[in-house]
């Protein structure tokens, strides 16, 4: 058999709707995630980890339905080292073309405590469990969680136990970002060389960011033999976030001269996926965020401009096509038609349907008629606030707010709640403040306001903000985004969008169900 460390061809797995989702506040409505994993299977991603199929029946029928919408991507679901876990992972990945058990256990010292498990209980439960996988599924994959601070030897003894007991992939996760590129390298090279076994299975890498170097920790592993690399749209993730997708893809591509390893990801939609994964999610990419930051293709020294148009490869080490970004960016006005419009955001990367384009349409003739100039930005916030055609329980019909350096600044809102016209002015610290205050006099929650977050889309007084809310209750997380040219109107709108989402989930769960808690208290 042909050594798998032998080929050039990098697999590339995406857990941004796993690991990614985790991250708090991160979490994305059922359509979203639908949506997300399309375009990750359509930009050429080869393992998707769709979620958690233990951990709701939200996520459970997240990743039964990915399963089956699947087209080409291996569909993988996350599960811990019991039996009951890895079942319920099969019957949700099940229907895929092509399914994969992903099943882990945490083997460093502080891990093994959790559970209290001494190394050779843990050792039984590995073989268990990774056994029992495989005879469900001939794709496994088992991860030895926080691997980069497990002893040597033992990780040698469990990684040749999961191989023997049939896992096909050997992933090694540095689960805190506590790892080095040098030895990364050295961990991947040296379990190839010594493991029994170790010569017929993939080995993979899963970083994560906290030192900053889970891009880099990711290449040197594929140096050491690696060929899978974990990893998430925008960085998404704990705490610090993960290896990023578009950072390993465009790296691979840009220095193939001494990384002479190859991906499947077809590199000009990592832009649109880019956008829409910080829309739903509700994180925005930092400016200066490599590769799909708003400043990574951008100059303005003069020096830089210079060189620039005299030659862009002067600055510029890849184009900015080669991962979906437009090089134009004034096109649109007042006078546009509709095929006009889904021709530019064609060219953004968004492929509209009919509805769809009514809905964005309608709104960029109302921003068209406020605004002198709709640059692309413009319009790719638009497209990221398209509203939800199922979160329609609340809608906002009038607001008026009184500002000023007196106070108390005052907010005056219609809302329409369930059909039924509210009206209510109230008080508070500033107009987004009374404007919240009034939503809540006509709709009274207990959701607490976890983040508010404004950014300008484009420059100048007439800029869209765009608005983005998260909201918690009973530990569960809600966000909403919105965009105007009116910052308070954008507010009060991912205000809005937030509680309509936590309506929705009411109206599934019952309003006094939490969010599942995973630990390890259920391994068995």
């Amino acid at each position: 058999m042909t050594r798998p460390t032998d080929t050039d061809r990098v697999v590339i797995f995406d857990t941004t709707l796993r690991d990614g989702e985790q991250s708090p506040g991160a979490t994305m409505s059922h359509e979203e995630k639908l949506e997300i994993a399309g375009l990750l299977d359509d930009m050429g991603v080869d393992i998707i980890e769709a979620g958690f199929p233990i951990a709701s029946e939200g996520d459970f029928r997240a990743v039964s339905e990915i399963a089956k919408i699947a087209k080409n991507a291996v569909i993988c679901g996350l599960s811990r080292a019991n039996f009951k876990d890895i079942d319920r992972n099969w019957e949700a990945v099940r229907h895929a073309k092509q399914p994969r058990i992903h099943t882990f256990i945490g083997t460093s010292p502080l891990h093994r405590a959790i559970p209290n498990l001494t190394q050779d209980e843990m050792a039984d439960l590995i073989h268990e469990t990774v056994s029992h996988a495989r005879n469900l599924c001939d794709n496994v994959q088992w991860s030895p969680m926080d691997a980069t601070r497990t002893e040597w030897d033992y990780l040698a003894r469990v990684v040749e136990i999961a191989i023997k007991a049939g896992a096909t992939t050997i992933n090694i996760p540095d689960t805190v970002g506590y790892t080095a590129p040098v030895e990364s390298a050295d961990l991947i090279r040296r379990l190839i060389a010594e493991v029994p076994g170790a010569d017929e299975v993939v080995f993979s890498t899963h970083c994560h960011n906290d030192l900053g170097m889970a891009t880099a920790n990711s290449l040197a592993a594929v140096a050491g033999g690696a060929r899978q690399i974990e990893c998430t749209i925008n960085g998404l993730g704990e705490r610090a976030g993960n290896t990023a997708l578009e950072e390993v893809v465009m790296a691979l591509k840009v220095r193939h001269d001494i990384m002479p390893w190859t991906t499947g990801i077809d590199s000009t939609k990592i832009m649109n996926i880019s956008r829409r994964v910080s829309a739903v999610s509700g994180f925005p990419v930092q400016y200066n965020k490599a590769v799909v930051g708003k400043n990574a293709f951008a100059h303005e020294s003069g020096i830089h401009q210079d060189g620039m148009l005299k030659n862009p490869q002067n600055f510029e080490i890849m184009r900015p096509e080669d991962v979906g970004l437009a090089d134009t960016n004034l096109v649109m006005g007042k006078h546009s038609g509709r095929a006009a419009l889904r021709a530019k955001l064609k060219d953004l990367g968004f492929e509209m349907g009919d509805n769809q384009l009514k809905d964005v349409f309608v709104r960029f003739k109302e921003l068209a008629d406020r605004k002198k100039e709709v640059y692309d930005d413009d319009l790719i916030a638009l497209v990221g606030v398209t509203a939800d055609p199922e979160s329609d329980h609340l809608k906002i019909k009038s607001l008026k707010v009184v500002c000023g350096t007196e106070g108390p600044q005052s907010a005056e809102l219609v809302m329409l709640v369930d059909g039924e016209e509210k009206h209510t002015v109230q008080t508070g610290d500033g107009p987004v403040d009374a404007s919240f205050n009034a939503v809540k006099a006509l709709f009274p929650h207990e959701a607490r306001l976890q983040l508010y977050q404004v950014h300008a889309v484009t420059e100048g007084t007439d800029a869209q903000a765009t608005v983005s809310v998260r909201l918690e209750e009973r530990g569960r997380i809600f966000s909403g985004q919105s965009a105007d040219t009116d910052t308070v109107v954008a507010s009060v709108r991912a205000y809005v969008h937030a509680l309509n989402r936590l309506v929705v989930r009411r109206a599934k769960t019952g309003p006094d169900s939490d969010r599942r808690e995973i630990s390890y208290k259920d391994v068995s």
